[in-house]
């Protein structure tokens, strides 16, 4: 989730060259007793860090390993504590293990959604079409964790989870809730937890999902460097990766040919044909006769009469909307009209994830994001239980999954429209043995993955040109809440991690 788009589905129901670092550098202890919070902020103390031994199965045989619930500080320039940034950290005994640090996005969104969804040990399900706020919020073991092959760092960014700022929230929103400021303090807590830890000469790896995709380039590069911590790889989980591409609607045709394929999908989906030789025509149509059609717009009237007959062909529309829309189709829009004779809604992040519309009379949607809706509820309650029971990291603060608060007080740098292309270019160049693996869902309309394969595309090979991959799978924005996906796509992890 990014900002224009999580904005859009709260209203309707993400950015590095050039500024000068915030006062925001973290400087880690070797321990934590627990640590006095402002007394003008009447915020109690956190506790010290807590840590527990479990086990899952992974791959048919026990796997013993230790959560660690703790925190981090903040520091400015003059040695001040001015935020404490919560972590949940799994690791296994052995040595040089690699460590994978995680991000969600919003922003404004906890660390859970990969923690609970993808990657940790535990699982809970949720995001499935279905699902209801109110079920029973059990976790169980994850046959699809990464713990198998290395350590796992879910970091929580000021506001989220229980990290928290320690000043007044003026103060915040410039120390903390920008594109430059996110990168650099996240960047260097990522650097305070391998030196507490130990684990500098360890393999290092970025996961970022939605905005924490954007920030997955721009931390990978600040981390080379500017802190000197050079990174092994990276996995992107559906990218908010390059903002332009929805630019300029009017004349170019881009912010269409990348929402068309992820419209088809779903219908594909719908009618149980979605696969990857079903999808690979459509992608050749959109990068194709699609886009030159839309270029040459009123100029040519038989190529604009065969494109909307097309488009009427791969969507499953009503003929007569997407006439008059033009072959161009607007996400909200789409989503109100596949769903309209049903009286429900699809979602942004999965257009198959259905609700129904409280206001099915308005003109335009009033009610939140399908999705949004139904897993804040259970995904806090099962990490509050987790952290505070399970854990024993007590503390009775409230857990944010999803901040509001920190999405309406971000805001955005000069070039927050660049997206984060540069930085992965960038990135891949300064080392030739950096991976990156783009993972997409098809049906995702917040972040479609044409924009990735379009971005991709057009990157110089440096070399191997299969050190940067994009790959999808059935499935939404959080497409590993599907079995089948998340299968897949920890094999095409795996097989990145071992390439190192």
């Amino acid at each position: 989730m990014h900002k224009p788009l999580l904005t859009a589905a709260l209203a309707a129901a993400g950015l590095i060259a050039g500024a000068t670092p915030p006062s925001a550098h973290a400087a880690a202890t070797s321990k934590h007793a627990g640590a006095a919070a402002p007394q003008e902020f009447n915020l109690p103390a956190f506790p010290a860090d807590a840590h527990v031994a479990q086990t899952t199965v992974v791959d048919g045989h026990a796997l013993r390993y230790n959560v660690t619930v703790g925190w981090l500080p903040v520091r400015d320039d003059k040695g001040k504590t001015i935020a404490q940034v919560v972590y949940t950290a799994y690791t296994v005994p052995g040595k040089n293990r690699p460590v994978t640090f995680a991000f969600n996005g919003g922003p404004g969104a906890s660390s859970v959604y990969l923690n609970f969804g993808a990657i940790g040990p535990k699982k809970l399900n949720f995001g499935v079409d279905g699902d209801a706020p109110s079920e029973h919020a059990t976790l169980h073991d994850n046959p699809s964790t990464w713990l198998g092959f290395t350590d796992l760092v879910f970091i929580d960014p000021v506001g989220t989870g229980y990290s928290r700022a320690l000043v007044d929230d003026k103060q915040a929103t410039k120390d903390f809730y920008s594109t430059d400021t996110d990168i650099h303090y996240l960047s260097r807590i990522i650097y305070d937890w391998l030196v507490k830890n130990g684990r500098m000469e360890s393999p290092k790896y970025v996961v970022g999902e939605s905005y924490g995709g954007f920030r997955g380039p721009r931390i990978a590069y600040y981390l080379q460097t500017q802190l000197g911590v050079g990174m092994n790889g990276m996995v992107l989980f559906s990218p908010y990766l390059d903002p332009m591409a929805w630019s300029d609607k009017y004349v170019s045709p881009m912010a269409w040919m990348t929402t068309l394929p992820s419209i088809a999908a779903a219908h594909l989906e719908r009618e149980g044909k979605l696969n990857a030789a079903n999808m690979a025509p459509i992608i050749a149509y959109t990068r194709g006769a699609y886009a030159e059609a839309l270029m040459k717009g009123r100029s040519d009237p038989a190529a604009e009469a065969a494109m909307i007959k097309k488009v009427t062909e791969l969507t499953g529309l009503d003929p007569v909307f997407v006439k008059n829309s033009g072959g161009r189709l607007d996400t909200q829009a789409y989503l109100r009209e596949v769903y309209r004779s049903e009286g429900k809604l699809g979602s942004r992040y999965d257009s198959n994830y259905l609700a129904w519309d409280p206001f099915p009379y308005s003109p335009q949607q009033r009610s939140g994001d399908p999705i949004l809706n139904a897993i804040i509820a259970p995904t806090t309650t099962a990490m509050v239980n987790f952290v505070t029971r399970t854990i024993g990291w007590k503390f009775d603060g409230r857990y944010n999954a999803l901040s509001y608060k920190v999405n309406r007080l971000w805001h955005e740098d000069d070039d927050a429209r660049e997206g984060s292309v540069t930085q992965l270019r960038m990135a891949v160049a300064n080392d030739p043995r950096f991976r990156v693996l783009i993972a997409h869902g098809w049906d995702d309309l917040s972040c479609p993955f044409m924009v990735s394969v379009l971005a991709v595309d057009q990157m110089p090979a440096m070399g191997d040109p299969a050190r940067v991959e994009v790959k999808e799978y059935p499935g939404g924005h959080m497409f590993y809440s599907r079995p089948d996906s998340d299968a897949l796509l920890v094999k095409d992890v795996r097989a990145m991690y071992d390439k190192r």
